[in-house]
C-alpha cells in the first residue's frame, strides 16, 4: 500500500507557481482584450450589431476550441501547443491595427477564441496533473484568485492607453508573448493526455435538466454581458475610466459572493439558491438598464451586486448537476456543461445587441432580465412539480467556484475527492 503524501513536491510547487504566473499575464491580456476591443469598435463606427457579432464570433471559437484542444495536446504536447498558440495569438492580436476592417476583426476574433480555449486546457489541465492530493484544494483556489485579480488588472490597463490608438494591442501582444517563457524553460515531466470533450445532451438532461438550462442561459447572459457591457456604459454617457471600473465592479461582486452563496447552496435545496439568484439577477438588471444611476459610486455600487448575483450562477448549476451524477461522470458533466455554456455565450452577444440596436443600450440588461427571469420560473416550476433527489436532500458534492475555461479545472476537486474516499 502507498504511503500518504506529507509534503508537496519542490518541484510540483515550482511547476504549479510557474502555471499560475504565465495564467495570469494570459489572463490579464484577454480581460483587457475584452474590455478594449467593444469600445474601439464602437469609436471606429461598428454598429451595435455587429459588435455583437464580434462577440459571439469570440465565444463561438472558444466553444470550437473546446473539441479542437485536446486533440492537439495529445499530439504534440503541453509545451508545443502552448507555445506555438500563444505565438499565433501573439500576431492575431496585433494585426487588429493592421486592417480596422468589421468582416476580418471577426474573423481575427473567431479564432482568438479558438487559441484561447486551448490555451486554458492547456493550463487547467497540467495544474491539475501536478497537483497532489495534499495541496489540490489549495492550488485550486490559488487559480481563481489570480484569475479574478488578473482579471481585473487587465480591464485596468485600458486606462494606460489611447482607445483609438495601437498601444494597448501592442500591451496585449507582450502579455500573450511573455507568457510563453516561462513554461518553455522549466524542467518538468509531461502533463498526462487529456480526454477529447464531448456532449451526449440526452444523457446530460436525464441527469440534471436545471444544470442543462442553467448553463445555457447563464452562458449567454455573461457573454453578452462581458461582449456588451463596454458599450452600453459609452452609450449611457460613461468616460473609459468609469466603463473599466464598472466592469472590474462586476468582477469584484462575483467574487466576494462566490462563498457565502455556495456555502449556503451546500446546506440546502441548491435549486432555492438558483432561482432566488437569478431572481436578484433579474430585479438588478432592471434597475442597471432602465434606472438612470448617476456616475459614480451608484454604477460602481450596482455592478457589484449584478456580479454577486450572475456570476455564482453558473458554478451552482454545475455543482447541482453534479449532485445528481455518478462521481465516475463528473468531469465528462462538468466538460459537457461547458460546451453548452460556451454554445449560450455564442448567441447571448448577438441577442442581446439586436435589442441594443438604434439606441436602446439597456436592451443589454433587457435581455439579461428576461434569461434569468425565465430561469427562476423554469427552476421553480422543477420545484414545485419533481421530487428533490438525494443530491438535492444533501447527499452532494461541495460547490467549486470554478472558472468557465475548461473542464480540467474541475479534476482538481473531483480527483481530490476521490483520493479522499481511497484513504478511507
Amino acid at each position: 500500500m502507498q504511503a500518504p503524501e506529507t509534503h508537496p513536491r519542490i518541484g510540483s510547487v515550482r511547476t504549479i507557481a510557474t502555471i499560475l504566473f504565465c495564467a495570469g499575464l494570459l489572463v490579464a491580456g484577454n480581460s483587457l482584450f475584452l474590455t478594449l476591443l467593444p469600445m474601439r469598435a464602437n469609436l471606429e463606427g461598428f454598429s451595435t450589431t455587429y459588435i455583437g457579432v464580434l462577440g459571439s464570433a469570440y465565444f463561438g471559437g472558444f466553444a470550437v476550441g473546446c473539441f479542437f484542444a485536446p486533440r492537439l495536446i495529445m499530439s504534440v504536447g503541453h509545451i508545443r501547443t502552448f507555445a506555438g498558440l500563444a505565438a499565433v495569438l501573439t500576431a492575431l492580436s496585433l494585426s487588429y491595427e493592421l486592417a480596422v476592417e468589421a468582416y476580418v476583426w471577426g474573423a481575427l476574433r473567431f479564432f482568438s477564441g479558438i487559441i484561447l480555449a486551448a490555451l486554458f486546457i492547456v493550463v487547467e489541465s497540467w495544474l491539475n496533473d501536478s497537483s497532489t492530493n495534499l495541496n489540490r484544494g489549495r492550488v485550486l483556489s490559488a487559480y481563481i484568485i489570480v484569475s479574478n485579480l488578473l482579471t481585473m488588472v487587465g480591464q485596468q490597463m485600458v486606462n494606460l492607453f489611447e482607445i483609438n490608438a495601437p498601444g494597448a494591442f501592442m500591451a496585449i501582444a507582450m502579455l500573450i508573448c511573455l507568457s510563453i517563457v516561462p513554461l518553455t524553460l522549466i524542467r518538468t515531466s509531461t502533463p498526462k493526455p487529456i480526454p477529447s470533450a464531448r456532449i451526449n445532451l440526452r444523457k446530460l438532461l436525464a441527469v440534471s435538466p436545471v444544470g442543462v438550462v442553467g448553463c445555457l442561459f447563464v452562458g449567454a447572459v455573461e457573454g453578452a454581458f462581458w461582449s456588451m457591457g463596454p458599450v452600453f456604459g459609452q452609450e449611457r454617457g460613461l468616460n473609459v475610466v468609469d466603463v473599466t471600473i464598472l466592469m472590474s465592479c462586476f468582477v469584484l461582486g462575483g467574487t466576494l459572493s462566490q462563498w457565502p452563496i455556495g456555502w449556503l447552496s451546500d446546506r440546502m435545496d441548491r435549486r432555492l439558491v438558483i432561482s432566488a439568484t437569478a431572481f436578484g439577477t433579474f430585479v438588478t438588471g432592471i434597475i442597471i438598464g432602465f434606472v438612470h444611476l448617476p456616475p459614480g459610486l451608484p454604477v460602481y455600487g450596482m455592478a457589484v451586486l449584478l456580479g454577486a448575483m450572475m456570476v455564482p450562477l453558473y458554478p451552482l448549476c454545475l455543482s447541482h448537476a453534479n449532485d445528481n451524477a455518478p462521481n465516475a461522470m463528473l468531469v465528462e458533466l462538468s466538460g459537457g456543461l461547458l460546451l453548452i455554456y460556451s454554445l449560450g455565450a455564442a448567441l447571448g452577444p448577438l441577442a442581446a445587441a439586436l435589442l441594443m440596436a438604434g439606441d436602446r443600450p439597456g436592451g443589454l440588461f433587457l435581455f439579461i432580465a428576461v434569461l434569468l427571469l425565465g430561469l427562476a420560473v423554469v427552476v421553480c416550476a422543477r420545484l414545485l412539480t419533481t421530487a428533490a433527489t438525494p443530491g438535492e436532500r444533501g447527499q452532494r458534492v461541495e460547490f467549486v467556484p470554478v472558472p468557465k475555461t475548461s473542464a480540467s479545472v474541475y479534476a482538481l476537486e473531483e480527483d481530490d475527492e476521490t483520493e479522499q474516499r481511497g484513504q478511507e
